[in-house]
């Protein structure tokens, strides 16, 4: 089916539903995420010291109904990431543009019961997976989405972690 674009609300008495092959996208290198390509979906992470970059957060006006049909250049707030650990982190980076910050927390939990939730700095823009301290074991998920000038909000996250866990968010 082809990409539609609508002007005005879209209404549906009972629910939009997502599903198929199409719906989970396996990252197996170094990714700078788009809307079109990953928004909504499951992003499954299979490298373990990758580098995915949320894209920049756009709230300017949509931009279709001037012919852009790539949908790149649309405003992207509420455009939702979601990830989920599926080989082990290393060194597995999940930042921004630089520009775009975070906010919401991060819990990271341990097998013997130890869990703790982090907030990001005003200046934090990318969170580190390690695979045992920072996160990233498998299983593990966060999902990121645009919420405003600059912001993405960290949430529906649980980290899991191993030995002493400390906070996974960093300044790039």
């Amino acid at each position: 089916m082809a990409k539609t674009t609508f002007s005005g609300p879209v209404i549906s008495k009972n629910g939009f539903q997502n599903f198929g092959p199409g719906m989970s996208v396996s990252l197996t290198a170094d990714t700078t995420l788009t809307v079109a390509a990953h928004a909504g979906k499951i992003l499954l992470t299979n490298d373990a010291d990758g580098k995915f970059t949320l894209p920049s957060i756009n709230v300017s006006s949509n931009a279709a109904s001037s012919g852009d049909t790539d949908f790149g250049n649309l405003n992207n707030i509420g455009a939702t990431f979601n990830f989920f650990v599926e080989t082990a982190a290393t060194d597995m980076d999940i930042l921004t543009d630089g520009t775009d910050k975070f906010k919401g927390a991060i819990l990271i939990g341990v097998d013997d019961g130890a869990k703790k939730a982090f907030v990001p700095a005003a200046t934090n823009d990318v969170i580190t997976m390690n695979g045992s301290t920072k996160g990233g074991i498998v299983g593990s998920i966060v999902s990121f989405t645009a919420i405003d000038t600059a912001t993405y909000l960290v949430h529906s996250s649980l980290l899991i972690g191993s030995g002493t866990i400390v906070t996974p968010y960093a300044d790039a």
